[in-house]
């Protein structure tokens, strides 16, 4: 073979190994570039954007730092869903999640006579200085003891809110246990009376950071009751108390259960108190009630140590004797029992002589009946003039003879009665006396049941039928709208709302004027209440009237910030239109410039048909007329307001 042909099938056999190279390489490189784009893409769709991807051959390798070991192995998942997963080379690592956790910041603030003691750990970043100083000033003069320690941890910003609301509640605070966590304030304290109990709670549990939770646990000394009283009875088949105390929750219980079982429906309360003759209180008032059940009617009644049982009119002697023997013989020897077992009725009796004291929800007093004599009549008019006030009592009694002897104690001491009520009535005769009526005092029944027995004697009948009405408490009461306004305006004629030159802005000594009106505002509940904004007269009328508009907005948003419920607000500009001083000089300008809180006028309500009082025009009928109605004021509810100021 000549050597030209060697060469030449040796040079076709090298062209076809290169082009055979050429060709595999440029295989392998489609295959690794389809590979790696191809995982790249389904990694980016399922949001593993941290992952790096690279292929060499057929194998494709997985990289980067995935966030935990769940994600690590969903991008291997990933992967092997697009080529084969042993193909699929794992090069990732995984986040360190053993960091270790933040501490729990919490500080404990404790006050009493001696000083303040503060507890706990606080954040590194917390202005400590900043803080003891503050609670110095609350200690006022009392010793400051420091045993915080700090960790350097971030903490949420409701921290800082929790320890500002801390601050605020213990300058009210004379004795208490202030518990701050990020995010929750627990607050344990004490206060002189139930009333001072509602007022505390009332104010700490206001204007709280909407990002804070708190806790406000208020306690209150046991009343003191004198004398310890407990009335309960059983008339037409239907039991209830008219007065229950006890000493403690257990004698409590003891005696709900006995009247329950003697017939007593629905919720009772007894109050828990102090001043108890004895401990065996709570087993006494048991034995008492249920005797009273055993007779099937009629009532007992405790004035400490003494007790009056009266047998319902018609009871069988012989079922009163055992029942009272057995009570007797039962009670716990310090208990002193009188019981009574009425005469049966009887045909033809005389007609029973009466006197009637009715007191309106206006507070006026109507005194009509029989009285001894016209020094009597005159020393009842006194007194009631005293008791209640001297220009609305209507005196029309009249004087009889043959009257009992202790006619005018009965008479007294049932006006002294009424006077624990709101509005009622007091019926008096010679056997019994009857007062009903509404009250805003818990403890009136109680009260009065201890009056009467203390002044009629602990054997006497009466009726007490006194209704507790939470609108006429003077602490949980509501003031009247015309009476929110009217503190709005006296705080607004010490004071006055001042805005920013020329802006809408509330400036810096608005902040203690608004949170007083929010505090009025918080007690009124839901009333209409108008907020006009008003200007002097510099400046172009269109100007002053929206400026006016945003500062009637401003505190309207104010009042917002501040939690009150502001749904029956409304705000309007007026601008210069309503003057109340000359804009000729600085001082009328001044007065212009203001915010009027106005009451918007509610419909008039339709004239009532009865006043149960008779009116002044009767006084020359006769005396057994009836009582005509007579009419309240019907004018409207006028439109008060109250004004403040602010700058132009």
């Amino acid at each position: 073979m000549r050597l030209s042909s060697i060469f030449a099938i040796a040079g076709t056999f090298l062209l076809a190994a290169i082009l055979c190279l050429v060709a595999a390489s440029f295989s392998v490189r489609v295959i690794e570039d389809n590979a790696r784009h191809s995982v790249r893409s389904e990694l980016d769709k399922e949001g593993m954007t941290w992952t790096e991807v690279d292929a060499d051959g057929l194998q494709v390798f997985l990289a980067g730092v995935a966030p935990n070991e769940a994600k690590r192995f969903a991008a291997l998942t990933v992967a092997g869903r697009i080529v084969d997963a042993a193909r699929v080379i794992d090069q990732m690592l995984v986040e360190d999640s053993a960091e270790i956790a933040p501490p729990r910041f919490s500080v404990e603030i404790l006050r009493n006579d001696h000083g303040i003691s503060l507890i706990g750990l606080i954040p590194a970043s917390m202005e400590r200085e900043e803080f003891l100083e503050e609670m110095k000033d609350a200690a006022d003069g009392g010793e400051v003891t420091d045993l915080l320690e700090s960790a350097d941890y971030p903490v949420g910003a409701s921290w800082d809110s929790a320890i500002d609301y801390a601050v605020r509640a213990l300058k009210q605070l004379d004795r208490a246990k202030i518990s701050v966590d990020a995010g929750r304030v627990a607050i344990i304290t004490m206060a002189d009376s139930p009333e001072e109990k509602v007022e505390l709670e009332q104010s700490l549990q206001r204007r709280v950071p909407s990002n804070l939770r708190v806790a406000v646990d208020v306690s209150a000394p046991r009343p003191v009751i004198t004398p310890f009283t407990l009335r309960f009875l059983i008339e037409e088949g239907i039991a209830r108390f008219d007065a229950c105390s006890a000493d403690t929750p257990e004698a409590q219980r003891r005696i709900l259960e006995a009247a329950r079982a003697a017939g007593l429906e629905g919720a009772a309360d007894c109050t828990i108190g102090l001043g108890v003759p004895t401990p065996e209180w709570g087993k006494a008032a048991a034995l008492a009630i249920k005797a009273v059940g055993d007779l099937g009617g009629g009532s007992v009644t405790f004035a400490d140590a003494d007790i009056a049982l009266l047998a319902a009119q018609g009871t069988a002697e012989s079922t009163f004797d055992d029942v009272v023997g057995g009570l007797n013989s039962d009670l716990p020897d310090v208990f002193a029992l009188q019981a009574v077992l009425p005469p049966p009725e009887t045909e033809g009796a005389p007609v029973i002589p009466e006197f009637v004291a009715t007191l309106s929800p206006e507070g006026q007093l109507q005194l009509r009946g029989k009285l001894g004599s016209e020094r009597m009549r005159e020393t009842v008019d006194s007194f009631a003039k005293a008791r209640f006030r001297s220009d609305a009592v209507y005196n029309r009694a009249r004087v009889v003879e043959g009257l009992p002897a202790e006619w005018p104690m009965r008479v007294l001491t049932g006006l002294e009665a009424l006077g624990f009520v709101s509005q009622g009535a007091v019926v008096v005769t010679p056997t019994e006396l009857t007062l009903t009526g509404k009250t805003g005092r818990k403890e009136a029944g109680s009260q009065i049941a201890g009056l009467l027995a203390e002044k009629l004697g602990e054997a006497a009948q009466f009726d007490i039928d006194v209704e507790y009405k939470e609108a006429l408490d003077p602490v949980l009461g509501l003031p009247t709208p015309e009476e929110c306004i009217a503190q709005i305006a006296a705080i607004q004629d010490e004071r006055k709302i001042n805005f920013e030159p020329g802006s809408a802005t509330i400036d810096a000594n608005g902040a203690a004027i608004m949170n007083d009106i929010a505090d009025i505002l918080d007690k009124c509940g839901e009333i209409r209440i108008q907020i006009g904004g008003h200007t002097d007269s510099q400046g172009r009328e269109e100007m002053n009237a929206e400026l006016s508009e945003a500062r009637a907005n401003a505190v309207l948003d104010a009042l917002r910030a501040r939690r009150v419920l502001t749904s029956s607000f409304t705000a309007k500009g007026y601008g210069e239109s309503v003057p109340i001083a000359g804009n000729d000089t600085e001082e009328g300008r001044e007065a212009n410039r203001r915010i009027e809180f106005k009451l918007i006028e509610a419909e008039p309500a339709p004239e009532p048909e009865n006043s149960g009082l008779e009116s002044l025009e009767q006084e020359g009928q006769e005396e057994e007329a009836a009582p005509q109605e007579g009419s309240g004021d019907d004018s409207g509810d006028a439109e008060e307001e109250g004004s403040g100021d602010e700058q132009n």
